[in-house]
């Protein structure tokens, strides 16, 4: 197994700290809230509005991951030249050498 740098042990204890810390004021908050009661509908909604919302979250990363598996974010660029195959690479550097006359610029 890869041993962490220092500093990645670093960000991974800061970021540790950070969410215990955010752990331990949401306890807090949540306590010191408990005199205004929920009742089944609130929970109802709660428990929806979380689950639609991680559910729109995972399938919009899922969408971006296959996006960028696929090709597609290429294509939609068209700044970006990137051959996707070794023919075009060919094609590619064909032109470029009769775009300069023929002539070898690797020297």
């Amino acid at each position: 197994m890869k041993r962490l740098s220092a500093g990645q042990v670093i960000l991974l204890a800061t970021l540790s700290g950070i969410l215990l810390l955010a752990m331990v004021w949401a306890i807090y908050v949540w306590n010191a809230s408990s005199d205004a009661p929920m009742d089944k509908h609130g929970w109802i909604a709660l428990g929806l509005g979380t689950f639609f919302s991680l559910l729109i979250g995972c399938g919009l990363m899922a969408l971006m991951f296959f996006s960028s598996r696929s090709g597609h974010d290429e294509l939609a660029d068209p700044f970006r030249q990137h051959p996707t195959n070794d023919n075009e690479a060919a094609a590619e550097a064909g032109q470029a050498q009769q775009r300069s006359g023929g002539q070898d610029d690797s020297r």
